[in-house]
């Protein structure tokens, strides 16, 4: 199961994010997004969970809970859009 994870703090590492879920069940993978320019955080990443079971227990414990004073968003990925072109 793939979760959207944001309002990450700037300074979140993957492997901060990797243990935040860790307690909740088995991660596969966890990764911050940056901007693909300036290389910096953008404050929102993705952890995929090995089953929904283990996902869905740490969406409802995770969502809401702070993390340096910021209150995490914590939902099921949605999956990507098929992307069409720029348009110009």
């Amino acid at each position: 199961m793939k979760i959207y994870v944001g309002n990450l703090k700037y300074t979140m590492t993957d492997s901060e994010l990797g243990a935040l879920f860790t307690p909740h069940g088995s991660v596969v993978s966890a990764r911050i997004v940056n901007d693909h320019f300036t290389r910096q955080s953008k404050c929102f990443g993705y952890v995929e969970m090995s089953n929904s079971k283990d996902g869905d227990k740490a969406v409802v414990n995770l969502h809401g809970k702070k993390i340096s004073n910021l209150r995490l968003v914590v939902k099921e990925a949605r999956p990507r859009d098929e992307r069409q072109g720029q348009g110009w």
